[in-house]
């Protein structure tokens, strides 16, 4: 870990990232790419320790409320988080001026601040979009050292659902041998149900590599499942679309499923949903 003093936090699409570099350990991390341009390791986290000023300061100056979101290059509730509570002092900050908040993660963390995001989705709109893409947790301990594994993760949903806090579910990405699965697949399936999201990004039933990505991918499986790599050299070479041969029959039922429950699936849909925020006819604060 170590701390940078940020220029700048929010973007054009009014997200931001209040860590630079994760320490999850995830094997199929895309923010791992190259194309990043990250300058310092990987797992040596850059900590922006001014951005609640930065986040306080553009939030004054905005005439229009909006949804802010976070997660989508870092985890906002990394380890490092439970002792700096960066997230949380953005969340009190967003409450504070009436803003949404969009919250992406694969901590358990976030059920710390379960209470601040009951509040923003009480006065405006709060959203927590999940990762789930390995249902068997032994697997997930391999693939996701450094998080909880995606059984926990379905408690937290359930505890979301409970407090009437809308959730995303990111179900993917699915590793070609490995996830690829009928039995995973589906049971992440059936856990979206039973936890009433309100929607799924699924981008298919496959992955992306790309240059960093791709070796850091190919070193674990050379680790873990020796020769795997080997086939997938063999059967995809360098493409950035690793699509599993179970992919058209999987999101057939996909589709279908989601269809029937009212679950907002396709990955435009789910992006206009979070991004959205409420017309609200008054203010009670």
């Amino acid at each position: 870990m170590h701390v940078i003093e940020a220029k700048s936090l929010l973007t054009q699409w009014n997200g931001m990232n209040l860590y630079r570099g994760c320490t999850h350990g995830c094997a199929y991390c895309d923010s791992r790419s190259a194309c990043y341009h990250m300058d310092h390791a990987f797992e040596d986290v850059a900590v922006k320790v001014n951005a609640p000023q930065l986040l306080e300061d553009t939030l004054r100056r905005r005439r229009k409320p909006c949804m802010i979101g976070t997660g989508s290059m870092s985890d906002p509730y990394q380890p490092i988080e439970e002792e700096l509570r960066l997230t949380r002092r953005c969340l009190e900050l967003i409450c504070s001026y009436g803003f949404g908040a969009s919250v992406i993660t694969k901590s358990d963390l976030v059920l710390r601040d379960i209470d601040l995001l009951e509040e923003i989705n009480r006065r405006t709109k709060a959203v927590v979009q999940v990762t789930l893409t390995i249902a068997d947790d032994n697997l997930s301990r391999l693939v996701e050292p450094g998080v909880c594994p995606s059984s926990r993760r379905f408690e937290v949903l359930c505890k979301l659902r409970d407090r009437h806090i809308p959730t995303v579910v990111w179900m993917c990405p699915f590793l070609p041998w490995l996830t690829d699965s009928d039995e995973n697949f589906l049971t992440l399936l059936d856990w979206c149900v039973e936890a009433q999201v309100t929607g799924i990004v699924c981008f298919g039933v496959g992955l992306t590599l790309r240059e960093g990505s791709r070796e850091h991918y190919y070193a674990f499986l050379d680790w873990h499942f020796p020769g795997l790599s080997d086939r997938y050299r063999a059967t995809y070479g360098d493409a950035y679309n690793v699509v599993s041969a179970n992919n058209d029959r999987l999101m057939a039922h996909f589709d279908k499923v989601c269809g029937q429950r009212g679950i907002i699936h396709t990955p435009d849909e789910c992006f206009a949903y979070t991004a959205e925020f409420p017309e609200l006819q008054g203010r009670l604060f």
